[in-house]
């Protein structure tokens, strides 16, 4: 059964779960509306295609093994496009090989049945910080600011704003969760992906301080003593 400890997060942001046994599908859709996901369900990759080009969700949780078209054709037809609609694993394919194809296509994630609800859970919303949650541009008004994730363009005042890839990685990850205060530590796991230890907190510190440089101060605030969040 779903677990439905944690408050709402899903803030209506769509996804697809695609998987051709119905008891996963309920299971996986109840866990995720259950953290306040709006959930279709596809039972074949033909259906899941067609779900993602009439309804755009902003994630799908794809297994493999479907009827038709393969999870791991729809994955790479969905690459091969660039379109980089975030993708997570769900498979009772448990081989290394299996696990390095579905990463190599583009898989943002893996995960092997039987698995945990919670756990799927978790690593979609991870994932969709990771992503900035959406392809549709997340304008903010009232500081002119722009982000589109899908184009990977920012724009300030109507100027295109040029950034490095991971300067843009971190600015998307702030402006996905406004006012949010992230320390050093989390950017680096969630931006970086990096384990405790292996980089220099440091790097979050020049990256903030080259962003302020191209966007101006106001956009990303320090809290003293904790991090760092950014103001809508």
């Amino acid at each position: 059964m779903p677990t439905t400890a944690r408050p709402p997060t899903g803030s209506s942001r769509s996804l697809l779960v695609v998987d051709d046994d119905a008891r996963v599908r309920t299971v996986v859709s109840w866990q995720l509306e259950a953290e306040g996901y709006v959930v279709r369900e596809a039972a074949d990759g033909r259906a899941a295609w067609q779900g993602i080009t009439e309804h755009r969700p902003d994630l799908v949780v794809l297994d493999l093994s479907l009827p038709g078209l393969g999870g791991l054709d729809l994955l790479r037809r969905l690459r091969e496009a660039g379109d980089p609609l975030p993708v997570v694993v769900l498979s009772g394919r448990s081989g290394e090989g299996d696990r390095i194809s579905g990463l190599d296509l583009g898989a943002d994630d893996y995960l092997v049945k039987p698995f945990s609800p919670g756990e799927l859970a978790a690593r979609v919303r991870s994932v969709l910080r990771r992503s900035g949650g959406t392809g549709v541009p997340r304008p903010a008004p009232a500081t002119g600011l722009r982000v589109d994730p899908a184009t990977r363009e920012v724009e300030l005042d109507g100027r295109p704003v040029q950034l490095t890839a991971k300067e843009f990685d971190l600015l998307a990850f702030l402006v996905a969760q406004p006012r949010q205060v992230f320390t050093r530590a989390q950017l680096l796991d969630q931006v970086w992906s990096s384990a405790p230890g292996w980089q220099s907190e440091a790097t979050v510190t020049e990256h903030v301080h080259r962003l302020r440089h191209k966007l101006g101060r106001e956009h990303v605030a320090t809290v003293r003593g904790v991090g760092y969040r950014f103001e809508p």
